[in-house]
């Protein structure tokens, strides 16, 4: 067993692979990097001195693979974050914190929690209760429990408090871009609700569609315009609504513009070139808290 400073030790169940255990590797004994080694442990950031067993290996972080042959070519190219990772991330934005604070909050290294943000990583429980606590959200919900059902099937509230929110914090939590809801009346003449990717600027909220669709049938008319978030974990949440007629962006340069400029592309895929512009008439929320906040 060989390896290099910035490495992880991993343990893991001899029965069935589960890693129980894992730390960044900090301090070699030894120049030709065999063991033993000292290990700061993801789970408590302390530092100890480690003889490893037989169901501990190391994951060569920053020279390819375990099993990768002395001497071989660091990988190369952007980083590959796993799935709990690009949740761990995404939450973090989120929340507004760096990984500094995020670490400090899970009790763990920052260099780790870099590790888990960029790379397929598997962390123990232990680990994840930490992060989610950090986060205020649920280990199941870094691991993507729950992703095939509808949000809000968590406990209300004690004591909640309803609100509404002023326009000015409307347009901060439509913020740039994200997935929201049309209400239209579709070709067929049916009520429809519709999910899209959207962009906001300069007041104007922006999506991406196909002739035809169920979303361009806002062409032309007044039609609603719906973002939300709800917390689970926390029973809170909140809405948004806008109202106001829609248009279709026609202007070559315009058009060009917002598709260099845009965040996403449209989750369905395929050939999504029609810009169709919201400007809010109206534009009304309300958040659920407790009452005490």
């Amino acid at each position: 067993m060989r390896a290099h400073l910035g490495d992880h030790l991993v343990i893991q169940s001899p029965a069935t692979g589960v890693t129980r255990r894992d730390g960044e590797i900090v301090g070699l004994h030894h120049g030709d990097g065999t063991p033993p080694y000292d290990v700061r442990w993801s789970d408590t950031d302390e530092v100890t001195l480690v003889f490893p067993g037989p169901d501990a290996h190391i994951r060569l972080v920053e020279h390819g693979d375990a099993g990768a042959a002395p001497g071989a070519a660091p990988p190369t190219g952007t980083p590959n974050p796993g799935d709990v990772g690009r949740r761990v991330a995404v939450e973090r934005h989120r929340q507004r914190l760096s990984r500094g604070e995020t670490a400090r909050r899970a009790r763990m290294s920052p260099d780790y929690l870099a590790y888990l943000e960029e790379q397929p990583a598997d962390p123990t429980v232990a680990t994840l209760i930490r992060l989610a606590d950090a986060l205020g959200t649920t280990a199941a919900a870094l691991r993507g429990g729950g992703i095939d059902l509808p949000p809000g099937q968590g406990h209300a509230l004690l004591h909640p408090q309803l609100r509404d929110l002023s326009p000015e914090e409307c347009r901060t939590l439509l913020s740039t871009h994200g997935v929201g809801r049309i209400a239209v009346s579709a070709t067929d003449g049916r009520p429809a609700v519709v999910p899209v990717n959207y962009e906001v600027v300069d007041d104007a909220i922006l999506f991406r569609t196909a002739p035809g669709s169920a979303p361009a049938a806002a062409v032309g008319k007044e039609v609603a315009f719906e973002v939300d978030h709800v917390d689970d974990a926390l029973s809170q949440g909140w809405s948004v609504l806008a109202v106001g007629p829609a248009r279709v962006i026609t202007e070559p340069d315009a058009v060009r513009g917002l598709t260099q400029r845009a965040h996403t592309s449209p989750w369905p895929g395929g050939a999504r070139e029609m810009w169709v512009s919201i400007r809010p008439t109206s534009l009304t929320g309300r958040r659920i808290t407790p009452a005490d906040q």
